[in-house]
């Protein structure tokens, strides 16, 4: 069975982004773009929330292709394209073209059914809305958060306020020197 990898940053208080889907406040550097570089390399599905793949969607196809691309731009750019990305999504349409996969409905079943196939891991890349779903259907098996020095006071939440217990076993910890501490939590089932 494929495993389902959260990589999503976080603030301290538990939130995606800000009130208004604001990012500014989410730190990176090469080091943390390395290792997920060495994550990606593991993955060959992307699942996206419809917001955040329209976001992935606008920058990543040509981004290797910008005059000033950064290192971590021509290997995320080359990965995105080749890799196939599913969308949870009521309104979007498949495409062969962009490897573009819809999913709508029966989230847990659809879900199941991706998991089954063979191949590489499935990174579940920001999509918090989509987190909160499959961390109540216990869908996600590691959880990669990138837990930024910030609290927001409010903002969208990775957590649902009425979500059940949810036991995690913590595996590692990367600290970088910008201040964000990468956790990778494994589910316990």
């Amino acid at each position: 069975m494929r495993k389902i990898v959260l990589l999503l940053h976080t603030s301290l208080d538990g939130f995606a982004a800000g009130a208004a889907g604001e990012m500014d406040w989410i730190k990176v550097d090469e080091a943390m773009f390395d290792f997920v570089h060495e994550l990606t390399e593991n993955a060959d599905t992307a699942l996206y929330g419809r917001v955040t793949y329209q976001m992935m969607d606008a920058y990543w196809p040509n981004a290797a292709d910008k005059p000033k691309a950064t290192k971590h731009d021509r290997e995320h750019s080359a990965w995105y394209n080749k890799v196939e990305k599913v969308v949870v999504s009521e309104t979007l349409q498949p495409s062969a073209e962009k490897k573009l996969q819809v999913i709508a409905g029966d989230l847990e079943g659809n879900i199941q059914k991706l998991r089954s196939q063979p191949g590489k891991d499935i990174l579940l890349i920001g999509s918090p809305s989509i987190v909160r779903e499959l961390m109540e259907l216990n869908l996600i098996d590691d959880y990669w958060l990138f837990v930024n020095p910030m609290i927001l006071g409010s903002g969208i939440s990775i957590f649902a306020t009425d979500m059940a217990r949810l036991p995690l076993e913590l595996v590692e910890m990367k600290r970088y020197d910008n201040g964000v501490a990468a956790l990778q939590f494994k589910a316990v089932r």
